[in-house]
């Protein structure tokens, strides 16, 4: 007997965000246009002609207001409550960063995995890096977004929501200017919901890493995040005590002799290049924490 699905790629809305992606930007919402025409672009102070882009596609756009500290969280927000405002009863809501392209196909097959397992409540697949040869900070963002297939404890900025489990979660924690996405995933769970990673090419991602200073600025930002999730989850999740004990303890100069044996360690499962760049990464890494400590909440931009 065929099986009736219950969903289809009408059932989902996207919300892009963006913040002066020029070309990338236009690439993207070509590629969201293809899955469906229920889309809203939030833009977090662009001075390109972002907005202008988008609107003459004819997509509403929503301008979020400088007064407040501008962060991805607090753009997916905005864009997931006018989904919810303007297509009510919406079932799926999708988040894609406007530096990404949709693959065709994508949505049908994550929303079939949705209605094949019920307590699903986020889908997300595989981000490839658009470049990865152009650099080696493009080949080490390739090589971050190759997470394990299965049952996951967090997602990225490209994934599908259930609508009903984005609302029990309670949405992104807007203050966040980093690592928004596993704080959320952490209070999907907690409400019942399980995540899963599909062996499914989902997007291209256009880091557009050609210098060091960026590749730095970028761990910079990322040891900001592992800091404030310490603070927000480190009682129930004691692999972040690890990850900031560990950018403390191997970032201080008496360390230092001893990161060949950090190095062959990382070598052992992730390879030489891996290896190099994770090792260093202590000390930017570091850095953000410290940021944090300091109080010092300013939005981290690597492009």
């Amino acid at each position: 007997m065929t099986r009736i699905s219950q969903f289809s790629t009408a059932d989902a809305g996207f919300v892009v965000i963006g913040r002066n992606e020029g070309a990338r930007l236009a690439l993207c919402i070509a590629s969201v246009m293809r899955a469906t025409d229920k889309i809203i672009y939030v833009d977090s102070g662009s001075t390109d002609d972002s907005l202008d882009l988008v609107r003459s596609k004819g997509i509403r756009t929503i301008e979020l207001n400088p007064s407040q500290p501008f962060t991805a969280a607090r753009a997916r927000n905005a864009g997931a409550a006018w989904l919810e405002e303007n297509y009510p009863g919406l079932a799926f809501i999708h988040f894609i960063d406007g530096d990404c392209e949709l693959v065709d196909g994508w949505l049908a097959r994550a929303i079939e995995q949705m209605e094949a397992e019920s307590d699903l409540g986020v889908v997300c697949g595989r981000r490839r890096e658009r470049n990865p040869n152009a650099s080696p900070y493009n080949r080490l963002c390739d090589f971050e977004w190759n997470t394990p297939i299965g049952v996951a404890d967090t997602c990225g900025g490209d994934a599908l929501f259930r609508a009903s489990a984005f609302r029990a979660a309670g949405g992104f924690s807007a203050e966040l200017i980093a690592g928004e996405e596993p704080d959320l995933c952490q209070r999907v769970r907690a409400a019942g919901w399980r995540i899963r990673r599909m062996d499914q090419e989902m997007t291209v991602h256009d880091a557009g890493m050609t210098r060091f200073a960026q590749w730095w600025q970028r761990n910079r930002r990322s040891g900001y995040a592992t800091a404030e999730a310490l603070t927000r989850r480190g009682a129930k999740n004691p692999r972040i005590w690890r990850e900031v004990l560990s950018n403390v303890l191997w970032a201080l100069p008496v360390a230092w002799p001893f990161w060949p044996l950090l190095w062959l360690r990382i070598c052992a499962r992730k390879g030489p290049f891996v290896a190099s760049y994770l090792t260093l990464g202590k000390l930017p890494h570091l850095q953000g924490q410290v940021d944090y400590w300091r109080s010092r909440r300013v939005l981290i931009e690597y492009k």
